[in-house]
């Protein structure tokens, strides 16, 4: 029972929210596909042209496929953002943003970020010695800052003082107090002084999934005596002035505005009060936090934000200006982390759909049976539904079907006629829904019912690996097929991954009133592929992935605009996804040694004619090629010829 209302890509872009959450980057075509807007501007990519060209290539799915003119973008956005604001308050000194590499570590990434905010010395924020490893080579700019936060160790800080040996802005943040008396004796072995900021643990607190980053008990950060105790040592050892940034964090993805603001306010008054102390100053460090709308919602919602990018940065600038001008402190050069809200939107993973499990199936018609007077019972309820008592109808069929499972477990009815209810049973459930759809009071029973026959879409990607903070976390990112969008979607689903764990799937997704626990999709065809697309996925998803049923890492795309291309953009570079023997290898697990053992297997096979010589070694052949496989599904050979 289908509607009849029309259905077009206007209908499309409301179902999936899409103009909402995309921040102008995602769109819907006249080809029903989605599309990306790299620069928010007329030029585009269809989504489907770049599936063919991977297809052409030969690169299976799961794909993530990255636009590093969106990136660019992302960047260019928050600096032009605070270089406004701050000239619209006449504050008095700059922005320097840095880029926090935990939340993206790929080396592409990070160099195109750099490289996009040269203009604004944009420069890097690094928690870690491998972090600060990476961040060192290719930080070239010296005005641009090296912000060092974390737990830090002999190693961590000697490297930190080979890059100001080298001239470069490199700022060791103290987040614990006997930090600071490490630092103070390993610059002075090394004979150079140090650039310090102290992170300040801040009576403000955010909230959402992150909130415990702040607040009095937060794994980092200094108390105020803490601090006081940290400016008499550093008096003490006569570089008072070595003290150059002020540092807090309330959290990621913080949702509401006015969490920021008083944070904000703290850690200014914070900095004002430091900076009489005798200390030159320079740098207030506002963190990370700057959200990400992935619902479109513009609430305090975990998954959405109740401020934009503009709301955002003034509220930073006119704040640390009004309290600095209220204590007489010159303007400290302002610096955020920012680093969820620069990556997220660039990067899409489109998955594959293999199957379909649908439970208001497309079954053959059972007919009627005189021995099975249940079948012809619920028969004539199916064939007599009518609005005017539906609920009625359905709590008959609701009896039925308990009556039929009550006869089967004593042995009074076979398999086939079982079979025959259930499938009735779902297609009245089906039909009961759609004579709900517009109406205005939809009973719990009836919205309960729409939520147990949506179907289970089996889609060939590991939620562990690529969407590890949806499973984890609860974390919701925009999900719709990226095309067919012209065509109604007929069935509402879950999803499910490869990964032998139930808990592998995807059944929350985004809804501007709540959270939806179907998806609408369209009916999946055996041998015609079917893409979904997992958006706004750019931040942390890539890193915090894991080896779950040792899938790895997915292939990648990355894209840039070209206008003399025949497409409008080019594949820039291809980093082929993990193989079996390397996934393998991460496990301790020697290919070699692998291909030894089923050598010797095959040839026992052999002397004991379980196999003969040909075939024992085309088997084995096989084995070592599918140690160089992609460990994903492959079902390019079931997919129907390209007309």
């Amino acid at each position: 029972m289908e509607s009849t209302t029309p259905f077009d890509i206007a209908k499309a872009r409301e179902l999936y929210n899409i103009d909402r959450w995309s921040g102008g980057y995602f769109g819907i075509n006249s080809s029903g596909n989605v599309c990306v807007f790299p620069k928010r501007n007329e030029e585009t990519i269809d989504l489907m042209d770049v599936v063919a060209e991977a297809r052409q290539r030969k690169l299976a799915f799961p794909l993530v496929v990255r636009f590093h003119d969106l990136l660019r973008d992302r960047v260019e956005t928050i600096n032009k953002a605070f270089a406004t604001a701050i000239q619209e308050a006449s504050y008095s000194s700059p922005y320097r943003g840095v880029f926090p590499i935990k939340v993206n570590q790929l080396r592409e990434v990070v160099e195109e970020i750099i490289d996009a905010g040269k203009p604004w010395h944009f420069g890097i924020e690094a928690g870690s010695k491998p972090e600060l490893l990476a961040a060192l080579a290719v930080h070239s700019d010296p005005e641009s800052l090296v912000i060092c936060n974390g737990y830090k160790d002999t190693s961590f800080i000697q490297n930190a003082l080979l890059g100001r040996k080298l001239g470069k802005s490199v700022i060791l943040v103290v987040e614990k107090l006997e930090e600071l008396a490490h630092i103070l004796r390993v610059s002075q072995e090394m004979k150079i002084e140090p650039l310090i900021g102290l992170r300040v643990r801040l009576l403000s607190k955010g909230a959402g999934k992150w909130a415990t980053s702040g607040g009095e008990n937060a794994k980092f950060g200094l108390s105020t005596a803490d601090l006081v105790e940290a400016s008499d040592i550093l008096h003490a050892a006569g570089l008072a002035h070595c003290l150059k940034l002020v540092h807090f964090h309330v959290g990621s993805q913080v949702p509401d505005i006015g969490t920021i603001k008083r944070a904000v306010r703290e850690a200014a008054r914070f900095y004002a009060k430091l900076s009489k102390m005798g200390h030159e100053l320079g740098y207030l460090d506002v963190g990370g936090g700057l959200g990400v709308d992935y619902d479109g919602s513009r609430t305090t919602f975990d998954s959405s934000m109740n401020y934009s990018l503009e709301e955002y940065v003034r509220d930073i600038v006119y704040t640390v200006k009004e309290v600095c001008d209220s204590e007489s402190v010159a303007h400290p050069i302002l610096v955020s982390e920012s680093g969820r809200a620069i990556v997220a939107q660039h990067s899409v993973l489109i998955v594959e759909t293999f199957g379909a499990i649908e439970k208001a199936s497309r079954h053959e018609q059972p007919a009627a049976n005189s021995e099975t007077p249940l079948l012809a019972d619920i028969l004539e309820i199916r064939n007599n539904l009518a609005p005017q008592n539906r609920l009625e109808n359905l709590h008959d069929a609701q009896e039925i079907r308990e009556r039929a499972q009550s006869m089967f477990d004593l042995g009074m009815l076979d398999l086939r006629a079982k079979a025959s209810i259930e499938t009735v049973y779902w297609q009245i459930a089906s039909n009961i829904v759609e004579l709900f759809r517009d109406a205005e009071h939809v009973p719990e029973e009836v919205r309960e019912i729409e939520i147990a026959i949506g179907d289970q879409y089996l889609c060939n990607f590991s939620v562990f690996q690529s969407l590890l903070d949806h499973w984890a976390l609860g974390q919701l990112f925009p999900v719709m097929p990226i095309h067919r969008l012209s065509e109604r979607p007929d069935r509402n689903a879950t999803l499910v991954d490869i990964t032998c764990d139930s808990d592998g799937k995807v059944a929350k997704f985004i809804d501007l009133q709540d959270v939806k626990e179907t998806l609408p999709l369209h009916r999946w065809h055996p041998g015609k592929p079917y893409y979904i697309g997992f958006f706004l996925a750019g931040a942390y998803q890539d890193i915090m992935g894991d080896l779950h049923n040792l899938f790895g890492r997915v292939n990648e795309m990355h894209i840039y605009l070209d206008e003399d291309e025949d497409s409008g953009h080019y594949v820039e570079e291809v980093l082929p996804g993990s193989t079996i023997g390397q996934v393998l290898s991460l496990t301790q697990w020697d290919v070699n040694e692998l291909a030894r053992q089923m050598k010797a297997q095959t040839d026992a096979a052999i002397k004991s004619d379980r196999l003969k010589p040909n075939e024992a070694m085309r088997l084995l052949d096989e084995y070592e090629k599918s140690l160089t496989l992609y460990t994903y599904l492959n079902f390019d050979d079931q997919h129907e010829p390209r007309k």
